[in-house]
């Protein structure tokens, strides 16, 4: 009995113009080359295989904590004083232990408005508070807290190395969290060459800050530490100077500062490189939060006379007498190359890294070797396609033109799932599409090895054909459902190239299961239509 194929056949013509358009999307021409570029513009090239930077960081969450430890020394400190409570310093006493935090000298009459504040309040969320000898009181970051910082300070410095790679325009970076490491980020940036650059513009905390400055300059870190009677205070520190401030003729120049910030590089909203107008130097004009304005206005208008230094890079790079009160927007002048302050006005915009980074892995894939790997693999499917349409045909006959056919529409059904989900091929990528045909091949051979059975058990063409469906059914889909799953495990835990591979891998054998046994089947009964009563398939 002949059966009615509109319906399917329709369907897979449908299924055919919806991927070739996924492949190529709106072309602006028919020809060679518009087409080719219309497949660049929607199925992009991995870092394998257009050359690019391959960098491997760590991220000093340390460097994390003792920040957030800072902010809060800095928060104590106006609280108590709002509070009008007595108190000495409040310092990390051990530099070594930065989630440990102590106020010290506290008057013992007003050590319940102290417990009150300290353990009483938010503090106590993120800290453990208590009570010591000499009325002190000791907050150590509790270890749950402290975990989670970690995770935060790897996201926000994702977030941040995401938007200054932006800024060097490149084409679907990959930044992502490194499964094989603690607290580590893989980054992959195809189509860029210059390492260097890279390095510069990722890996700087781009940690501006704004000092006050208690003394200086002094010619020698000696003789700055000399001036404070050889005992520097916890909350001080001494850093050296750079450019103008440490001289022409050589010299060295050392300030003592404040230790924590006034601002610092997360306060700037935004910042721009400029030109001082009286003195021809190389500005950068910043503006800050809301929140850092209002720090800033209440500092400055209360330390009009006094000097404060902006700090880059632990260095100092310039030093300003505060004439009067500054809220959110002001201009940083100093000795800065025109790359300097270029560099510097990005980093600021794309705010400060939360933590220092190392390169535990920095390499790069030059474009050459990229287009031998594309022409090889290329290549290498091409081949392999070709061979295995041959031997379809030679073994299995008229049936061989069945397979064929249905590997020609996995293909692309494959290609038109990467450019309709934007996918990035890799040279894995290649090789998922090359074992996707031999798993095609494998479901038409277990197919038609079981309707060559049926056919020798003396079944007529069209009960041989079914049954061979029927019975090869349930392996095809245990062999999909279990690689498909292999490459869910893949896609998971492996870094770039080996997502690559899992994801074509999954769109073809999904693409498969439609060709194999779908496609396959209604070719076969499009064949049987046209059979002669007793006649059989040629397979």
């Amino acid at each position: 009995m002949k059966k009615n194929l509109k319906n399917k056949v329709a369907l897979i013509i449908a299924v055919l113009v919806i991927f070739l358009y996924g492949i190529f999307g709106a072309p602006s021409g028919v020809t060679g080359k518009d087409l080719l570029q219309s497949v660049r513009n929607r199925i992009h090239l991995g870092l394998d295989l257009q050359g690019g930077a391959h960098l491997i960081l760590q991220v000093q969450v340390a460097d994390a904590v003792n920040a957030e430890t800072d902010n809060t020394i800095q928060d104590i400190e106006q609280q108590m004083k709002k509070a009008n409570l007595t108190f000495s310093q409040v310092i990390k006493p051990d530099p070594n232990k930065p989630d440990t935090i102590q106020v010290q000298g506290t008057a013992p009459v007003q050590s319940s408005g102290v417990d009150t504040l300290l353990d009483g309040s938010r503090y106590a969320d993120e800290y453990d508070v208590s009570s010591g000898l000499n009325n002190s009181w000791t907050l150590t970051m509790k270890p749950i807290y402290e975990r989670d910082l970690d995770q935060r300070t790897v996201v926000e410095a994702i977030a941040t190395i995401t938007d200054r790679v932006d800024a060097l325009g490149v084409t679907e970076p990959q930044i992502a969290p490194y499964g094989l490491g603690a607290n580590q980020i893989l980054v992959e940036l195809p189509g860029i060459s210059d390492l260097d650059r890279v390095k510069t513009i990722i890996q700087s905390t781009a940690r501006l800050e704004i000092h006050a400055v208690v003394s200086g300059p002094f010619p020698s870190q000696q003789a700055a530490l000399t001036s404070a009677g050889n005992a520097l205070p916890a909350d001080e520190e001494i850093l050296p100077a750079t450019g103008e401030l440490a001289g022409t003729g050589g010299g060295d120049a050392y300030y003592i500062l404040q230790r924590i910030a006034i601002v610092a590089g997360s306060d700037f909203r935004s910042a721009e490189p400029g030109v001082n107008q009286n003195t021809g130097q190389r500005t950068v004009n910043f503006t800050l939060t809301d929140e850092a304005g209002d720090k800033f206005w209440d500092y400055t208008s209360a330390n009009v006379g006094k000097s404060m230094a902006v700090v880059m890079g632990g260095t100092v790079r310039e030093v300003a007498t505060i004439q009067s009160g500054i809220r959110d927007s002001g201009e940083i002048t100093g000795s800065f190359s025109p790359d300097e302050v270029t560099m510097l006005s990005k980093l600021l915009r794309t705010g400060a890294l939360p933590a220092s980074l190392n390169y535990i892995e920095a390499t790069t894939v030059g474009s050459t070797l990229g287009a031998d790997s594309i022409r090889e693999g290329v290549t290498a499917a091409i081949v392999g396609v070709l061979l295995v349409w041959g031997f379809m045909l030679v073994y299995y006959k008229s049936s061989g033109i069945n397979a064929d056919l249905a590997l020609f529409l996995n293909l692309v059904i494959l290609l038109g799932f990467m450019g309709f989900s934007q996918a990035t091929l890799t040279l894995p990528g290649i090789a998922g599409v090359i074992l996707t045909i031999g798993m095609g091949v494998d479901s038409n051979v277990l197919i038609f090895e079981r309707i060559r059975e049926e056919i020798r058990a003396g079944k007529a063409a069209a009960a041989a054909v079914d049954q061979g469906f029927a019975h090869a059914w349930t392996t095809i889909l245990d062999t999909h459902v279990t690689t498909i799953v292999s490459a869910a495990i893949l896609f998971l835990f492996g870094t770039g190239p080996v997502k690559g591979f899992a994801t074509t891998l999954t769109f073809g054998l999904a693409a498969n299961l439609f060709t194999a046994v779908y496609v396959s089947r209604v070719i076969f009964e499009a064949h049987l239509n046209r059979l002669r009563p007793g006649e059989m398939v040629s397979i």
